[in-house]
């Protein structure tokens, strides 16, 4: 018999999983339920092409909604990308329960923005999580976990190129997992911690930190993310690459100093030593001796 999922879902990470899904024989998605303040044309456009039921609802927790789902009796739901907190109800209305793909390694790295988070983190990896859902947010047992590298060449881009793709094969290697029934799964070790949704004004740069920091700052919300922004004479910079200078000779200075000007790069002095700043947005004129705004 295949196994039946219903599929709550929104953008790239859920379209290249649904690419994977759609190709099992022995999987039918019965439904697929899009974020209710969501667009997403390529859902729509895949559940019109397979025949599949499109749904959406400002509470998927509400007594209406659940009665609608409970008659396409699917064994398993999957969430990927999707945005409402699901409730004891609907977790525990399948047969093998409700699974989540999160791209962190639990139990660290819970909550928003975990890409970001690693980098500005100084993390030599990142985690891709299978867990149960319960109650609680990503604190459910895992049944599979991948990590993978981050290198100085990395940022948030390389990196959430690197999850859109690799969220599509964990989590098909675990739904793969409940075809013989409910997946073996282990408690989340240790205490963990939280990352927080990141808000308006957490973007803006502190040159007061080390040149380690401002690197890992800057790479950590570069373009596709919202960009670094720092301010100097009074106007506002986009940063979106530093670099950092090998065997930079540590000393005392104003941090946010421009030390040097070479071309259409620049040199600011940091905590520590100082950073090369290589592609920006500004419309002001830059000169050695002017101090970016430091608080």
């Amino acid at each position: 018999m295949k196994l039946k999922i219903g599929y709550f879902a929104d953008g790239i990470w859920s379209h290249n999983a649904f690419d994977k899904l759609i190709k099992d024989k022995d999987i039918e998605i019965k439904f697929i339920c899009a974020r209710y303040d969501s667009n997403d044309e390529k859902l729509l456009n895949y559940a019109n092409e397979f025949k599949i039921d499109y749904l959406k609802h400002k509470d998927i927790n509400s007594d209406e909604f659940i009665e609608k789902i409970k008659h396409y009796d699917c064994d398993l739901f999957v969430s990927m990308s999707f945005n409402q907190i699901f409730k004891s109800k609907i977790i525990n209305l399948p047969r093998y329960k409700t699974i989540n793909c999160h791209a962190g390694k639990l139990p660290f790295y819970r909550g928003r923005n975990i890409l970001n988070w690693a980098l500005i983190n100084n993390e030599k990896e990142f985690g891709i999580t299978v867990h149960y859902m319960d109650t609680g947010i990503d604190t459910g047992d895992i049944i599979l976990q991948k990590c993978f590298d981050i290198t100085d060449n990395d940022d948030y881009k390389s990196i959430l190129t690197k999850a859109h793709s690799e969220c599509a094969n964990i989590l098909y290697q675990a739904i793969c997992l409940f075809k013989n029934g409910k997946a073996e799964s282990k408690k989340q070790d240790g205490v963990g911690f939280y990352c927080s949704r990141r808000i308006e004004g957490d973007e803006n740069l502190n040159f007061n930190q080390t040149s380690r920091e401002v690197f890992n700052f800057v790479r950590a919300i570069c373009y596709p993310a919202i960009v670094a922004r720092a301010f100097l004479n009074g106007k506002e910079m986009k940063i979106n690459k530093v670099e950092l200078i090998k065997d930079a000779p540590l000393y005392k200075c104003i941090p946010g100093a421009i030390l040097c000007k070479d071309g259409d790069t620049f040199l600011v002095k940091t905590q520590d030593s100082f950073v090369k700043v290589v592609e920006y947005e500004y419309d002001g004129k830059i000169k050695v001796g002017d101090r970016f705004d430091v608080k």
